[in-house]
């Protein structure tokens, strides 16, 4: 583990200075860039151009969860890419390499021009839920996007896929239009990479309820929890969330706190970061925790 002072200037900038030689060595920075989104991925930035300009050997930055991943395209007119602004930046400041855990768009790996390694949660996450011991399990997709991932985990857990449509009427609200699935009397599983403001977990537990389903349950990699995420997930019909350490969990008041269920994704990264150091497959991870 490395040292480093970190802080700020009077007037908000952020101080920071490495306590310990880093010339020709291999550095890690473990960094998510998770709310305040500005903040850590500025933190990050700086700390990578101090190690590049106390030339260290190489620098990986391993971002367990990916800022700004969901502008990934021009989906209207006048708006910017900004995972691809970030990708840029972080290339800029002095990266060699990114290691990171479930991006929201997969071409984001392409908005880099040096090594990306894309490591996946569901495997850890799937075990988790796989020991509650569920003997009549479907998993349901939040929306057409998450389809994929429900159907990695739906392979996982031997269980049936269920979809449920969504119309996205802005960042913060969203309407259900219809399940495709039977859902009647058996528990639910859904899957997303990211609660934000948990306006589609919440729309979708309650149609999924509506439906007939037991016992709702939700699996996602990163819980940022932003806007009214908590009081959402309080009243949603939802039992019992899933979700990594990917990003510092937020403080949870009671009844919520009780239904998270926190998967550590320590293992993964670390073994992660240890074959890069030694030149081995990464790939071969998949393998190993599937």
């Amino acid at each position: 583990m490395g040292e480093a002072s970190i802080g700020r200037f009077p007037d908000g900038e952020i101080r920071l200075k490495l306590n310990e030689d880093v010339r020709g060595r291999d550095v890690f920075l473990v960094q998510p860039s998770c709310p305040p989104v500005n903040e850590n991925l500025m933190e990050l930035l700086v700390m990578i151009d101090a190690a590049r300009r106390a030339s260290a050997r190489r620098i990986t930055a391993v971002i367990p969860y990916y800022g700004y991943a969901r502008m990934n395209r021009k989906d209207e007119g006048r708006v910017p890419i900004t995972a691809k602004l970030v990708a840029n930046m972080l290339v800029t400041a002095g990266v060699n390499r990114v290691l990171t855990l479930d991006l929201h768009a997969m071409q984001i790996q392409g908005f880099f021009d040096i090594p990306v390694d894309h490591l996946f949660a569901a495997p850890f996450l799937a075990k988790a839920v796989r020991e509650r011991g569920f003997t009549n399990l479907a998993v349901a997709s939040p929306d057409v996007g998450s389809i994929k991932l429900a159907r990695t985990y739906a392979s996982l857990l031997g269980a049936s896929l269920v979809l449920v449509d969504k119309r996205r009427w802005s960042p913060e609200s969203t309407e259900v239009s219809f399940v495709i699935g039977d859902v009647d009397g058996r528990d639910v599983l859904m899957v997303d990479d990211i609660i934000s403001t948990g306006g589609s977990v919440s729309a979708a537990a309650q149609a999924l309820k509506e439906r007939g389903a037991r016992d709702i349950y939700v699996a996602a990699t990163h819980a940022v929890l932003c806007g009214p995420a908590l009081e959402r997930l309080t009243a949603a019909p939802v039992k019992e969330l899933f979700v990594t350490d990917s990003i510092p969990l937020m403080k949870l008041g009671e009844p919520l706190a009780g239904r998270f269920q926190v998967v550590s994704v320590a293992p993964l990264l670390g073994e992660a970061i240890r074959r890069i150091h030694d030149d081995v497959s990464v790939s071969a991870l998949f393998k190993m925790f599937a």
